[in-house]
């Protein structure tokens, strides 16, 4: 496998650097906190809040699993408000547009530093017009719980969103009225946050499956509804029916298969969107076709993948989170769909299961003639997503894919130097657009096995030429000054600055 371990930032970037020292942090973990043989059960967060007495300037925590269908962060914000706490740290593992009280809590002061791995909607609009008085942390979803399990990211109170909690503290996501499926993300905050509450609407008297084990928990607070399950479904998670889109998959399909990756043991992981899924599509036919078997699906799961396990292509399912209702469902009754806590998926130092993928499918905002890939910010500027696994995967995997349109709303994707660095040109190896193919000067081995290819093999700046001659040349978005936020890298250090959006 190649090694992706030399980073750098290209000539013409200078990253925002901290003053808090985020490369000098103890790479031991820290202790787990102490067992706790006494949970106590609550109905009331405010009586919640009293007992742990948050105060001004804590850091709590929070888990996405239920997407843009969560409430229990909703439910922590609104009592932060009607305390009126200020100086609080968030560190959610991802925010929703169904978050959006969290920009009151920005514009009042009560929330002024914020570590998240990805985030959408009102809240990035907020942070983005520069109203966040501290500063926005974009980790990775293997570096949070690098950050977690390190110390770096010390976390007093998380509040953990659970469908189902037994008599003992334990805590499940495959079933219950607001059932998420795999609750990965949510696992180091259990073990290493100071204080832990365990939020639920539905209690039983004894779980036989269990994820998140009792003995970590302080609280569990009974509340009416976690959330909407509903909710989980964020975006497509259908194979696209765009002609172009399907172009493109046709194409990486093909690419795979010339590189021999379409093999017996094949590893993979996609995204939950249509072009990504149309590349499983491809994958799943050229299987079929050629009896291939498969050894395992990674990341965040779909039914897609599901039914790729339940007929046979592979072994089991590796799952940090479950991306729709038929994944949740495959979640607790099939035996081989496995949860994993993020840091088993994505941390740098877990011997994480990125490390064992063939390869994964990416997409992109803006790529560059580097390589250098941004799916933090549009063109223009706009704060608008996070690396979540991006990184993690691209870095990991043998090969790492990126898959888009070379043009979008009359705009090129590919740009002198990307907006914001989110994965680094060195852990990207290819790039398939429906106008042809570019190979990472770094891969030689790639570029060895390409070289009697029919397929359509271009150098990157060919593809950039390309572009520019159909759209024209796209004026130099001017960025201003004010660093809103900085990119942080699975490692823990801070690769690219994220700037006030320019209206």
């Amino acid at each position: 496998m190649i090694n992706k371990l030399n980073r750098f930032v290209p000539e013409g970037y200078k990253p925002f650097v901290s003053s808090h020292d985020y490369k000098n942090y103890d790479r031991k973990l820290i202790k787990e906190k102490e067992i706790n043989n006494k949970i106590e059960y609550l109905s009331d967060l405010s009586q919640v809040f009293d007992k742990l007495n948050i105060q001004n300037g804590m850091t709590i925590s929070f888990h996405h699993h239920l997407r843009n269908g969560d409430f229990v962060q909703n439910m922590v914000s609104e009592e932060i408000l009607k305390r009126d706490l200020k100086d609080i740290h968030y560190a959610p593992s991802a925010i929703f547009p169904s978050n959006a009280i969290l920009s009151r809590l920005i514009e009042n002061g009560n929330v002024t530093n914020i570590d998240t791995n990805y985030l959408n909607g009102p809240v990035s609009l907020t942070i983005g017009d520069g109203k966040l008085k501290g500063m926005l942390v974009l980790n990775t979803h293997g570096g949070r719980p690098r950050k977690i399990e390190s110390g770096e990211l010390p976390i007093d109170v998380a509040f953990i969103a659970c469908p189902v909690v037994d008599k003992c503290g334990n805590g499940y996501g495959g079933t219950g009225s607001a059932a998420c499926g795999s609750l990965g993300y949510a696992n180091s905050d259990l073990k290493y946050a100071k204080k832990v509450v365990l939020v639920t609407d539905t209690i039983v008297e004894k779980l036989e499956k269990v994820e998140l084990e009792g003995k970590y928990v302080d609280y569990v607070l009974k509340v009416d509804q976690i959330g909407d399950p509903a909710g989980i479904v964020s975006g497509t998670t259908k194979i696209t029916k765009d002609p172009v889109g399907l172009k493109i998959a046709n194409l990486t399909s093909k690419l795979l298969l010339e590189l021999g990756m379409i093999k017996d043991g094949l590893s993979m992981q996609t995204g939950a969107g249509g072009t990504s899924l149309a590349v499983a599509a491809y994958v799943k036919d050229l299987m079929l076709k050629n009896n291939i078997h498969g050894s395992f699906a990674s990341g965040g799961i779909t039914g897609y993948f599901v039914n790729m396990m339940e007929q046979g292509l592979f072994d089991e399912l590796k799952d940090v989170q479950c991306f729709d209702i038929d994944a949740v469902n495959s979640y607790d009754k099939n035996a081989n769909h496995h949860g994993m806590s993020a840091s088993k998926y994505a941390n740098p130092y877990d011997e994480p299961v990125v490390n064992d993928l063939d390869f994964v499918i990416l997409g992109a905002t803006e790529i560059d003639k580097e390589f250098n890939v941004n799916v933090v910010t549009d063109s223009y500027g706009k704060v608008m997503g996070g690396s979540g696994g991006h990184s993690d995967t691209a870095h990991g995997a043998h090969i790492s894919i990126i898959t888009t349109n070379l043009i979008k709303s009359r705009m090129p994707i590919i740009k002198e130097h990307v907006t914001t660095i989110t994965t680094p040109g060195e852990d990207i190896d290819v790039l398939v657009t429906e106008r042809g193919i570019a190979i990472n000067p770094r891969r030689v081995d790639l570029l060895e096995k390409l070289k009697n290819s029919k397929l359509p093999i271009f150098k990157i700046e060919e593809l950039y030429e390309l572009a520019h001659k159909i759209t024209g040349t796209p004026k130099t978005l001017e960025l201003e000054k004010e660093v809103i936020g900085v990119v942080q890298y699975r490692d823990g250090s801070i690769i690219d600055s994220i700037y006030k959006y320019r209206k």
